[in-house]
């Protein structure tokens, strides 16, 4: 099937979403036009590559979907979200110790957390390196132990800042279930009216030395996998591919699979705005048949996507 060109609508309802962590590879510009894919009669949404549940959040925000899961198989991360759902003021306490501990030697201070954390797994060392790390990237070394860097031009984000986004969050999700796993679990399991959203990390950052997930991702098995959830009718949404200019980050998934494929723009490039460069960013998302006929069909999707009339909730 030929890869579909949108541009996508934003929703203004989403201005104000409380995101918790910051997390490379969040899909905020994104989530407005994600929320919208899911149909009014969902009754679990699914977000299995969890990450900074920046679809989820945008769906409770705007109402789509009461009931949600969130799951990833980092467990340390799991922890994380785990406070932030059920001790999200306690959580923005230690928040605010480590970030005042830090201010009298802020690099030798988040090598020390770090190294805390490689040996405790705390979910606040893991909120703070993630609010000064680079890029805001987790990285593992084969031994399993976080070893990203620091960004050395910032501190992270002020405790008040932190607070209101752990509450907000917390606020937002409650009542959402939390698991550690793997996304085959979730994805054979999910019931007919359920929707997961699958967010894997791009082919090219999987079974490398810099590795971007806990755990890497095989293209085959992933596939694979897709292909069972197809047959079993399971309504899906895939974020897996992109190109920010000239440069691909993986490849598309295998037409075979017979997914709606839209080329969504992301708008500007916020590393290339880094850098002093201008380029755009368009990243892919499949939709699954079972999914594309609940919604009424491609051309649907795309009025849905593109016009302020569109809306899943209305079918």
């Amino acid at each position: 099937m030929v890869a579909v060109p949108v541009r996508p609508r934003r929703q203004p309802g989403l201005a104000r979403v409380p995101h918790a962590i910051p997390y490379q590879g969040s899909k905020r510009r994104l989530a407005h036009t994600i929320a919208s894919l899911i149909p009014a009669d969902v009754a679990v949404l699914h977000e299995p590559f969890a990450g900074s549940a920046a679809v989820t959040i945008a769906a409770r925000h705007l109402g789509v979907a009461r009931a949600t899961r969130i799951s990833d198989i980092d467990e340390p991360l799991m922890d994380l979200w785990a406070d932030i759902l059920g001790r999200p003021a306690a959580l923005a306490d230690e928040y605010e110790r480590l970030w005042y501990e830090q201010l009298d030697d802020p690099r030798t201070y988040y090598e020390q957390v770090r190294a805390r954390f490689n040996t405790a797994r705390e979910p606040r060392f893991l909120l703070y390196l993630l609010t000064r790390c680079v890029k805001a990237a987790v990285r593992y070394n084969r031994n399993g132990e976080f070893n990203q860097a620091a960004d050395h031009r910032r501190l992270g984000v002020r405790p008040a800042r932190m607070r209101a986004r752990l509450t907000g969050a917390s606020a937002t999700l409650a009542g959402t279930t939390l698991r550690t796993g793997d996304y085959v679990d979730v994805l054979r399991t999910a019931g007919q009216r359920d929707v997961v959203y699958l967010d894997p990390p791009y082919e090219g950052v999987s079974y490398t030395h810099d590795q971007r997930y806990v755990s890497g991702l095989r293209r085959e098995s992933f596939e694979r996998e897709l292909a069972m959830a197809i047959r079993r009718g399971t309504s899906f949404i895939v974020s897996y591919d992109g190109a920010s200019g000239g440069r691909a980050y993986g490849c598309p998934l295998s037409a075979e699979l017979r997914m709606l494929h839209l080329l969504l723009h992301a708008g500007r490039s916020s590393q290339a705005t880094l850098l002093g460069e201008t380029r755009d960013t368009v990243e892919s998302l499949y939709l699954s048949p079972a999914l594309v006929d609940r919604l009424g069909g491609a051309a649907r999707v795309t009025a849905i996507l593109t016009t302020d009339g569109g809306d899943s909730r209305s079918r």
